[in-house]
């Protein structure tokens, strides 16, 4: 497998070619990357106090240096997720985050929907995205169909709004001469 086809299968979304569930994706990605961002803020803004509250209590070696990964993985991944770039592997380390942050509420409160649905449905959105990626509108299908022309189909490319790019490549006008 050529190395721009290796690459371009990494940034290919799953793609369900269909204008509305794809503006959905987008819009689902975009909100759920900004809203993120405020816990990798709120984590460097106390750091000493979260690595006590939170990553001493369930046990992790290292508390200090778990506490900058927590904040740092939000503070990178969750634009990464907002742009749609390096899509599934933002999605997977934010995904890590919140499975941890679901640990802790279980262990500090078992099984209480109040202290675990926000960590949860976030786990669900950054699951959901890396299983399937950005989506057409997101710089990895960008990215993907620079890579490799063939990687999206042409109703993907109708999609993303490039039938423009992909018709003038694909008719040959004659030339008239004048």
């Amino acid at each position: 497998m050529p190395k721009n086809s290796l690459l371009a299968a990494v940034f290919k979304p799953n793609v369900n070619v269909n204008l509305l569930s794809q503006t959905s994706f987008a819009l689902l990605r975009v909100v759920v990357g900004m809203m993120i961002v405020h816990n990798g803020l709120d984590k460097l803004s106390n750091i000493e106090s979260f690595s006590q509250a939170y990553v001493q209590v369930i046990g992790l070696p290292f508390p200090l240096f778990f506490s900058y990964v927590a904040a740092l993985t939000e503070l990178i991944g969750a634009p990464l997720l907002a742009l749609g770039l390096l899509t599934r592997p933002a999605a997977l380390g934010l995904f890590s985050t919140m499975c941890v942050a679901m640990y802790h509420h279980i262990l500090v409160a078992g099984f209480s929907i109040p202290y675990l649905e926000l960590s949860a449905v976030y786990a669900a959105c950054f699951l959901f995205f890396a299983i399937n990626g950005g989506g057409l509108f997101s710089t990895d299908a960008l990215l993907a169909n620079w890579l490799d022309a063939s990687a999206l189909s042409a109703q993907a490319k109708r999609v993303m709004n490039l039938e423009k790019a992909y018709e003038a490549t694909s008719i040959v006008e004659p030339k008239v001469n004048a």
